[in-house]
């Protein structure tokens, strides 16, 4: 490595390997994946394209880093191949959280002393975009997400990169982003560099560096999505219906219930209230006033 390519910045490109041929089942929706089938998705190679571009220009390094169990190596040497000087792998288990994935990443990266860090603008299988937001918050950087192009315009020096961001309704918005920051980049913005022969010979050879993060969880913690539903109250325990089959029914129905009939009035806010209020006690909905 030249003193020149030494002297410039680190950027980290965080990558995952995923199934890009999923089978999904028809009838049920369920999905099951295969590692043989495992690779960059179109984001991912776009990422890693963006870096090596960036650091051609600024005369830096690209330092491909993943989280996962020992598999995921291939998506590494594939970077390796095509100009990343360094591959760093954290050994997490394949279905790690988000959060999980993100706090190791962000601490590769700080170890690495990385100001950029580029990374797909989401994943095949799971979609959420999460991870390069969990990302810049650990690294308390700035992210900017959605990116269909990402420019370096001023020379080698790497203050700041020029950014288009896609918006709702066929719009865009352009971001003059600086240093930290993660770049989350769609899969149209670049396409991958094919690696030489020899290249890809040497990949296959290649050290991967692992790394244990410093914060483990159980395989499977907190890797499901969250589930949330509005509040509802716990049903109250009612006794059986009892007697005759008449009034079993009619207690059931509460058709022999005496009911208020509907009534239209028009009061002020404060009035309308208290009836409202009233109304409530007298259907039992409503405890007893406290005062």
């Amino acid at each position: 490595m030249s003193a020149a390519a030494a002297a410039g910045p680190t950027l980290a490109v965080a990558l995952k390997s995923v199934d890009l041929r999923p089978d999904v089942d028809a009838l049920t929706g369920m999905v099951t994946t295969d590692r043989r089938w495992a690779g960059l998705s179109d984001a991912d190679e776009a990422a890693l394209e963006t870096a090596l571009g960036l650091a051609g220009q600024w005369a830096g390094t690209v330092v491909a880093v993943s989280a996962g169990p020992p598999d995921v190596d291939a998506v590494l040497r594939q970077a390796l191949a095509v100009g990343a000087a360094r591959a760093v792998r954290v050994d997490l288990p394949a279905d790690a959280s988000s959060t999980s994935v993100a706090r190791a990443l962000g601490d590769v990266v700080t170890d690495l002393g990385a100001t950029w860090v580029l990374c797909g603008a989401h994943s095949l299988d799971r979609g959420s975009g999460s991870v390069p937001a969990f990302v810049a918050h650990h690294l308390n950087a700035a992210q900017a997400l959605g990116l269909v192009s990402v420019e370096a315009p001023g020379g080698p020096a790497p203050a700041a990169v020029v950014a288009i961001r896609r918006l709702d309704q066929a719009r865009r918005e352009r971001l003059r982003v600086v240093a930290p920051a993660v770049l989350s980049v769609e899969g149209s913005v670049a396409r991958l560099r094919r690696a030489s022969l020899a290249a890809a010979l040497r990949s296959e050879s290649a050290d991967i560096e692992v790394m244990t993060p410093s914060v483990t969880t159980a395989p499977g913690a907190a890797s499901a999505p969250t589930t949330r539903r509005a509040y509802r109250p716990r049903a109250r325990a009612l006794d059986a219906p009892h007697g005759s089959t008449l009034q079993r029914i009619l207690e059931l129905t509460d058709a022999a219930t005496p009911r208020t009939p509907p009534r239209l009035v028009e009061l002020d806010p404060e009035a309308a209230a208290a009836e409202i209020l009233q109304q409530l006690r007298e259907w039992g909905e409503l405890g007893d006033d406290p005062a």
